[in-house]
């Protein structure tokens, strides 16, 4: 269990630190269980979004390893678990670099203190809707080449920003910011025009006071004009599924997700 860490109000719940609880982390508090127990308890199910999205996210950096990709700006990372950007990456290319960016500062000090060896990662405490800070920040200007493709993810973060905070414009500034031959790496919440969407969107809202489900159109929106890759924007457990696995993740007909596993979906757009 988290304790200890100076500057953090353990009276309320943090995104990162309940996503944390929801993959079986330890780096959380009562106050973050608790609002992970009402997915667990009284959304039976749901937690396949947040396995479903995870999964996606390490398919996605291996191919872009494997394609040579070595640089990679992580936004709205959350707590280091297993298979975390930066050992995908350097497991296929050690000298990968990768920025990992959260305003929760668990993240920082716990990602600082398993980084502390590996040179060619960092971890920044700020605020996603402050791109220029971010790219601008001295760790990120002494790690990442924007000369350079650079792979920016954004998992299972623009659903946290509210409309009138233009999400869409977070893309459109990294994109301008990194060269033709860059990829984008994005996921996102889906609305289902049914129960289970409208119940988590409300714990959503009610407990971070934020937070939006969006459109299958709106999602599209958030890439621009980035060349969207294959197979599409499509729910995480079936993009690039690994054969030999289950059945699902061969390839399995879109009905057979469950109503949660169709409520996360992801899409990797390449910048021409």
């Amino acid at each position: 269990m988290t304790e200890g860490y100076s500057g953090v109000d353990q009276s309320k719940p943090s995104i990162a630190r309940v996503y944390d609880y929801l993959l079986g982390g330890k780096d959380n508090y009562v106050v973050d269980r608790a609002v992970g127990d009402t997915f667990k308890h009284d959304m039976p199910g749901s937690v396949a979004i947040a396995h479903a999205n995870r999964q996606n996210l390490v398919r996605a950096v291996r191919e872009l390893a494997l394609a040579g990709v070595d640089q990679f700006i992580d936004m709205g990372s959350g707590l280091p678990t297993a298979d975390n950007v930066h050992q995908v990456a350097q497991r296929h290319l050690p000298d990968a670099r990768v920025v990992y960016i959260d305003n929760d500062p668990i993240v920082l000090a716990h990602g600082r203190a398993l980084l502390e060896d590996n040179a060619h990662t960092r971890v920044l405490q700020s605020d996603v809707r402050d791109p220029q800070v971010i790219r601008e920040h001295p760790d990120t200007v002494a790690l990442i080449d924007f000369d350079r493709p650079v792979a920016v993810i954004l998992s299972a973060i623009l659903h946290h920003i509210n409309d009138d905070e233009d999400p869409r414009s977070l893309v459109r500034y990294w994109q301008d910011q990194v060269p033709s031959g860059s990829y984008f790496f994005l996921s996102h919440f889906r609305s289902g025009n049914n129960p289970q969407t409208a119940e988590a969107e409300a714990v959503l809202q009610s407990t971070f006071g934020r937070g939006r489900w969006r459109s299958d159109e709106e999602i599209r929106e958030l890439f621009g004009d980035l060349e969207i890759l294959q197979p599409g924007i499509v729910p995480c457990s079936l993009w690039r599924p690994e054969a030999g696995s289950d059945p699902l993740h061969a390839g399995a007909a879109k009905a057979e997700l469950t109503v949660w596993e169709q409520l996360i979906v992801g899409g990797l757009a390449r910048k021409a």
